[in-house]
């Protein structure tokens, strides 16, 4: 089966970092892109960024030059590193595979990682 395991949100302060992880089994993503998206209560599912082996391929323009993430192949698990994190990123993330297949507003379900950050 195809399974995909987000972990690592937690809460913090304004202006501090978290690394989430989204760990996958099933199949191989080497060649593949992994998305990260977000959610907070009564807001839309919004894509994050996008990543595969090569690198960031899309980034929303809220989170440039604070958040980064990247695919490790060897682990089968890609990485979200947030710094300077706002209150603004509160939501709920999930990691999904493929998204430039995934229609707006979809990419949002499965376990997810809670992120708050306090003022």
């Amino acid at each position: 089966e195809v399974q995909l395991v987000e972990s690592g949100g937690g809460s913090v302060q304004a202006g501090g970092s978290l690394r989430l992880s989204c760990t996958v089994s099933g199949f191989s993503f080497d060649d593949s892109e992994m998305g990260w998206y977000r959610q907070a209560p009564e807001n839309e599912c919004e894509l994050v960024l996008s990543v595969s082996s090569d690198g960031i391929t899309y980034i929303t323009d809220s989170v440039k030059g604070r958040f980064t993430s990247s695919h490790d192949n060897a682990k089968n698990t890609v990485y979200l590193q947030m710094n300077s994190l706002k209150p603004e990123d509160t939501a709920v993330y999930y990691c999904a595979a493929d998204p430039g297949t995934i229609v707006v507003g979809q990419g949002c379900w499965g376990q997810g990682t809670q992120v708050t950050v306090s003022s």
